[in-house]
Order: C-alpha cells, then sequence, then structure tokens
C-alpha cells in the first residue's frame, strides 16, 4: 500500500511523516506504543485549519521500515528528534503524545527543550512504569504475545481472521483462531477489538499494516523498551519553561488519575484536563479535547491569550 507521506531517512532507515496545513509553531503527533499516524486521522484536519501538523510512523508501524538498529529509549527519542528537524530545522515545535507516544514526546523535550513549543500528553501510561512484580508479569505477557502475533501474521492467520471479522464474519473469525490455541485466539480477538474502534473507513489500511510481522515485532520492542527503562522513563523531568497539558479519559481509575494531576503540576505551565467521555482513545471518542489544548498551546507559543471558555467545551475541566 503506498504512503501518502514522504518517506524521510532518520539515518539507516525511513519513517513515514504526513503533514497538512501551514503556519507556526508546527505540531508534531507521537502515537502509542503499536499505533500509527492512521491514529491521528480525527485530529490532524482539525489541526492543519490553524497551523501546520504533522504524523509520523515509528520505526517497524504503519509505512515506515524496520528499524536499522536494536530500540532504546535514546533511539526512539533520536527518530522523533530527526523528524522534528526535518520539519523545522531552526524552529519550536509543540510536540502530541498518546499514550506510550507522550512518555517519547517527554523524553525528547527533557533532552532538548529548546526546540519545544510546548506539550500535550494524552492519557501517559504511568501505571505501565511501575516495578512491581504485577506490572512485570503483564508487560512480559503483552512482549510474548506480541511476538506471537508476529508468528500468526507470518502463517497469514492475522490477515485470514482480519479479512473475516470485516466481512462481518467475526465467528468464523473466531473459529480460525482458536484452531491455534486459545492464547493466539485471544490475541487476535484484542486485535480485532482495538480495529473496531477505528472509524471503517480505516479498516483496510490498519488491516494491511496488521497483516504484517514487522508491526507485531515492533510492538514486542516498543514495550520491551517499557520493561527495561521503566525507572530510567519515569524519571525524566521536564524544563519548567515548556507549557504542558496532561488529558486523561473518565476511565482512568484514580490513583492513575492522580498521576495525571502530579505530571501536570510538577510544571508550572502545566494544566489536567479530563475528556468526560472518553475511555482510553480520546483521539476517537473525544477529539475536539485534543484540538482544543493545541490550539491553546499555539495561541501561547503565538503570544495570544488562550480561550480557556473553548477549552472547557471541549471536554476538559
Amino acid at each position: 500500500m503506498r504512503p501518502p507521506g514522504a518517506l524521510v531517512d532518520v539515518g539507516g532507515h525511513r519513517l513515514h511523516l504526513l503533514c497538512h496545513g501551514t503556519g507556526a509553531p508546527a505540531v508534531l503527533l507521537e502515537a502509542g506504543v503499536a499505533a500509527s499516524s492512521v491514529s491521528w486521522t480525527l485530529v490532524q484536519p482539525a489541526i492543519a485549519r490553524f497551523t501546520r501538523v504533522c504524523a509520523y510512523d515509528r520505526a517497524g508501524l504503519g509505512w515506515s521500515d524496520t528499524a536499522s538498529s536494536a530500540r532504546t529509549f535514546a533511539r526512539v527519542c533520536d527518530d522523533l528528534d530527526a523528524v522534528r528537524r526535518h520539519m523545522h530545522p531552526d524552529a519550536r515545535v509543540i510536540l502530541v503524545g498518546h499514550s506510550f507516544g507522550s512518555l517519547v514526546v517527554r523524553g525528547l523535550a527533557a533532552r532538548h527543550p529548546d526546540g519545544i513549543a510546548g506539550l500535550v500528553l494524552i492519557d501517559p501510561p504511568t501505571e505501565w512504569l511501575d516495578a512491581g512484580p504485577e506490572h512485570v508479569r503483564r508487560i512480559t505477557r503483552a512482549i510474548w504475545l506480541s511476538k506471537l502475533g508476529a508468528l500468526l501474521a507470518h502463517v497469514g492467520i492475522v490477515r485470514a481472521s482480519l479479512s473475516l471479522v470485516m466481512s462481518g464474519r467475526a465467528a468464523a473469525s473466531r473459529r480460525v483462531a482458536r484452531a491455534f490455541g486459545t492464547t493466539a485466539a485471544r490475541t487476535l480477538e484484542r486485535l480485532v477489538g482495538e480495529v473496531r474502534k477505528l472509524p471503517p473507513e480505516l479498516h483496510p489500511i490498519v488491516q494491511a499494516h496488521w497483516c504484517q510481522p514487522k508491526c507485531f515485532r515492533a510492538m514486542a520492542d516498543y514495550l520491551r523498551i517499557l520493561h527495561e527503562e521503566a525507572a530510567a522513563i519515569g524519571a525524566v523531568t521536564l524544563p519548567p519553561e515548556i507549557p504542558v497539558i496532561v488529558i486523561s479519559g473518565a476511565h482512568q481509575p484514580d490513583g492513575e488519575m492522580a498521576s495525571h494531576r502530579r505530571m501536570a503540576a510538577a510544571s508550572p505551565r502545566g494544566r489536567h484536563l479530563i475528556a468526560a467521555d472518553s475511555g482510553h482513545w480520546i483521539l476517537f471518542d473525544q477529539p475536539d479535547v485534543i484540538v482544543g489544548a493545541v490550539r491553546e498551546l499555539v495561541e501561547i507559543a503565538r503570544g495570544g491569550c488562550p480561550d480557556e471558555d473553548e477549552s472547557r467545551q471541549a471536554g476538559g475541566r
């Protein structure tokens, strides 16, 4: 499938970058752990109405190449920085990160604060940075399931199952999956559940991506980074001059919500919003909350006053 954007060489591999709109500061969108530029479909066009906005695919995901070197958190941040410099080598940008992507944009902002005009952190997965035994068990299993997904994709089971689901034959898809064991069935059912959260017109694109083993291998790599480097990622601190808006889905338990509030409060220019009608996928449930937060930071960077009433009406608190 031909990429809709450009392929940018970041030193050994190419990353897919899709840009729309004009204006400054530009906005760069960083997706979740297994997501791609496709996940910003409802957000990017709205931001493009008032400034330039780009979405990209991390190495191994979407239309991007497989990484040319072993993945570490520093190298993931380096890739993001290379994309940022390709967009605007001498100008500051606003970074927007969803879930795992929120950790990546924080990492880059801590390393290169002079290039960052603001951060929007969407449902940061702070619970995944917990070093307790339950966290270790969950993330180790997630890594194993990702590797299993790569095997199922390699032998064509993912393609067959997704094709059956997309044609409305979900029961047949489950029967195919169960032929390969309970764990395989659960892995595929979870993937199908994630695909169904996307707008229907995007299903063929996502299906094409997830039929490729490289996407599952990349997901395993990023989950491994969370496992191996959780302490260092959790210890990242941001310079006080960077405005930060943290957006939480209303589904979050009290402990995670409190963690999000602390993350916002750690910045003298921080704010915490709650997307009252959203689960984890705020990008699809309430994209206007994200767009409003980005507009607020754009206006701050331009020297204007943010319209707080507009932000509240979008669903924030």
